[in-house]
Parts: C-alpha cells; structure tokens; sequence
C-alpha cells in the first residue's frame, strides 16, 4: 500500500480541491481508501459524496470533575487553576470546555474531592464515498488533541486498506505545520504541498517543506492558481529548483472550480476546463510515484 499525503502550510491554497480531483482520477485505475486528516475542520466528504456507516467515540485526554459530596467550595482549585476553568460554588464545578487536562487542581485539593476523567474529544467515522471508503474525525470545539486523532484516523485507513486489500491511501492532510501535520507525514511515502503565489503561500511552502524533509518525506509541489500574481510564481518555481523539488503542476484560477464544489463534485468530474485539465495533468505526472508503475 502506497500513502500519498496531500498538505499546505497555510488554509485556503484548494488542498481540498486537489484531494477530491486525484480521488476521483486514482479511482478509475485503483481500489483506493481516503483519508481525511483535517479533523479540526475536515470537508473532503462534501466533495466525494460521502455517506456515513459508522460512528465512534474518540477519547483523547482527561478533565476535572468535582465530587459535590467531598467539596468543601476552600476555593484551592480556583486559585491554581491557570485555564479560569473552575467554576466558584458551593460546590465548586469545572468547565469541561474549558478544563486542559493539567491535573493542577487534582493534586492541589486538600480533600481529595477531584478527580480527572476521560473526556468525549470528538468521534472518528467511517463513511461510503464514490471513489472508495472514506475514514475521517471530527474534534469537539475546544478541544487540544487533534494530533492524536489524525493518528487514530490514518491508522483507521491503513488498516482498512490492508483488510480489501487497497494499493493507494490518499490522505488530505490539515494546514500548519503543527502536531497534526506532523501525524499526517508519519509513514507518508509521499508529500504533495499545494500552495499559491502568494507572500503568505511562499512563506508557509517553505515551512511545511522543512516539516516533511525532517521527517524524510520526500515532497512535491502543486502551485495553484498559479495566473493570479506571475512574479510570486516565479518565485516559488526559482525555490522549488533551488530545492531539488519537482513542480509537477502549475493550476490556473478557474471559476469552474467553485462551481463544482458548490455542486459537490471533483472539478475533474465536470471533464474540461482549464483547472481540470491541469489537474489531470498533476495525476498524470503523479501516478507512476505514487503506484510505482
């Protein structure tokens, strides 16, 4: 099995909108398992049509909870508590929201009346696509472990794609360059970074390059809507020689784009268009890395 994991170092460079494409074209030559590792934010199932199976519990970390019984509202845990996450009383009470899990109050409460308990973090689920099986999570609001579930995620996938068996996993990978993403990158065989030109989209390039390079992964690069700002272009293309990295697609801005994923569908699946025709491109030039043929 071959792990393809799509990234950008900043939201908004359509690395959505190249996943949902390379399903779509993978699909049609090879059993495929996607993987949505995005879990703070996770949208890839509007676009591959995905339908949920199944649903389960994710567990990530722990909060406080005051036993009411043995509180005796002393006010210890309000006072060490750094996150303003206890909740004055008689008796006292926490904020699951906003409890980090740090324990402080626990080993701090003279009576023993707190103790931690797992916490409902989100849910990872198993969903039917058009192009295959679709595993993804969803972290609840104000929850911090989101590196952990893309770990639970892509280990979902991996498992799924040796049980079929599978020959590709295509994972669309979260933004940043933070826990998350470095989860994603874990026994990558390839990165593909999409970017833009622009000085943001440069920046952050260049940072989620220096992320999977630590982690030996070999990167290639997609520039996307590429016609938009030339000399920023150029730009990027002069760092991805300088790098030794291939460049394997320049996308044109298309409002063909946006009028697929407003319909929920791959650009690709509409057939022509300047966007699809680039992207049909990427896959072409993608193919024989990611399959080995």
């Amino acid at each position: 099995m071959r792990e393809l994991v799509i990234l950008s170092g900043k939201g908004g460079t359509g690395k959505t909108t190249v996943a949902a494409a390379l399903a779509h074209l993978s699909a049609q030559e090879a059993r495929l398992v996607l993987a949505d590792a995005d879990v703070d934010a996770a949208n890839l199932e509007l676009v591959v049509g995905a339908e949920v199976e199944a649903r389960h519990e994710f567990r990530g970390g722990k909060v406080a909870v005051v036993d009411e019984a043995r509180c005796t509202a002393c006010g210890r845990c309000a006072e060490v508590c750094r996150f303003g996450a206890v909740v004055a009383g008689e008796p006292y009470a926490v904020n699951g929201v906003l409890c980090e899990g740090c324990a402080v109050c626990f080993y701090q409460c003279p009576v023993e009346a707190i103790r931690m308990e797992e916490a409902l973090d989100g849910y990872w689920l198993l969903s039917r696509s058009r192009y295959g099986p679709l595993v993804h999570g969803s972290l609840r609001a104000g929850r911090e472990n989101s590196g952990k579930l893309v770990a639970l995620v892509k280990e979902k996938a991996r498992h799924l794609a040796a049980e079929m068996p599978a020959p590709l996993l295509l994972v669309d990978g979260p933004p940043g360059i933070g826990c998350p993403v470095i989860a994603s990158l874990s026994g990558a065989d390839i990165a593909l970074a999409v970017t833009e030109p622009s000085v943001a989209g440069f920046h952050d390039l260049e940072r989620v390059v220096g992320v999977a390079r630590h982690f030996q992964v070999p990167v290639l690069v997609c520039l996307n809507k590429a016609d938009l700002n030339r000399r920023q272009a150029e730009e990027i293309e002069r760092f991805c020689a300088a790098q030794g990295m291939e460049l394997l697609a320049r996308i044109p801005f298309d409002p063909a784009v946006t009028q697929a994923m407003v319909q929920g569908r791959p650009v690709t699946a509409d057939g022509g268009g300047p966007a699809a025709e680039a992207l049909a491109g990427l896959w072409a030039a993608i193919r024989p890395r990611w399959m080995g043929c």
